[in-house]
């Protein structure tokens, strides 16, 4: 999966000029809006001079503003892609023409082995370890209400993390479907919680307004999301992208899958002996129980 332009304009900070730096950071805070600025307006925000602006844009590697404009526009077409839209992609990329593809009884099965492991080992490459260890600090603070949040497809995801942390930890709770209860949910939300939010492309404005909502609370929010980020994603305190490449018109969540049982071994570990009492106490009652 490529970089975003915000990627790029962020790994390019240093190679900058003080100026063209405070036209980059000027990107960066409106972004990605503030790039269809027009070069005078960018300039003012920035204090800076038009041409400033100009040479900021070829500093980054493009050949004039209009070539970085335009490199966004792909990317956002690339951000509001639809199971529609990338079935054409998909039908395009024929597996023997993948290159690294494993060889198997089926040549189909190798590339999508090729393409998951691609995608699996990107994600974990590109995960920023204090965000993953931030993240395993929320999750394992005892002192913490946990809620977890998914959308159409991505509620697995959500119902995945929740039940293990409920193995191990206390105060772990699911956004309800019914409209009343996720009124009565949401009404809740506190300084102490951790709401955790799974939000991949198309994007679905009622999460980002639960992130929205839990941080003017006073909570901390973690964002799972795709390398080109959900809005709610400017809300987050932590914000964990994974890659989602497949051979098929619809997004994996293989990576995101792999990095959420990473996510819930290593804040088992953090708990400690507290969390191991918490699964034999849990086993203990779902025998007596008869739920196993």
């Amino acid at each position: 999966m490529s970089p975003t332009l915000a990627d790029e304009i962020r790994k390019r900070l240093g190679e900058l000029s003080p100026a063209e730096r405070k036209v980059a950071r000027v990107l960066l805070a409106g972004y990605p809006s503030a790039v269809f600025e027009t070069v005078a307006t960018i300039a003012e925000r920035a204090s800076v001079s038009a041409p400033t602006v100009l040479r900021c844009a070829s500093r980054l590697g493009y050949k004039g503003f209009p070539d970085l404009q335009a490199a966004l526009r792909a990317e956002l077409d690339a951000r509001t892609a639809s199971p529609i839209t990338l079935y054409g992609h998909a039908e395009s990329a024929r597996p023997e023409e993948r290159a690294g593809a494993e060889r198997t009884a089926d040549p189909r099965l190798g590339a999508a082995l090729a393409l998951v492991q691609q995608a699996v080992s990107q994600t974990f490459e590109e995960v920023a370890p204090h965000e993953f260890d931030d993240a395993v600090h929320l999750l394992s603070d005892p002192r913490r209400r946990v809620h977890v949040v998914g959308g159409r497809f991505t509620h697995l995801l959500a119902q995945y993390l929740g039940l293990h942390l409920t193995q191990f930890r206390d105060q772990v709770h699911f956004l309800p479907d019914r409209d009343v209860e996720r009124t009565s949910f949401l009404t809740q939300l506190a300084r102490r919680d951790v709401t955790v939010v799974f939000d991949y492309r198309r994007y679905e404005p009622d999460k980002t307004a639960i992130a929205e909502l839990a941080r003017e609370r006073g909570g901390k929010v973690v964002v799972f999301t795709d390398p080109w980020l959900s809005p709610a994603a400017a809300h987050a305190d932590v914000v964990l992208t994974t890659q989602v490449a497949s051979n098929s018109p619809y997004d994996s969540l293989t990576p995101a899958l792999a990095l959420i049982e990473s996510l819930v071994a290593a804040t088992l570990e953090k708990i400690g002996d507290e969390g191991h009492e918490r699964m034999k106490l849990s086993e203990s009652v779902a025998r007596r129980t008869g739920l196993i």
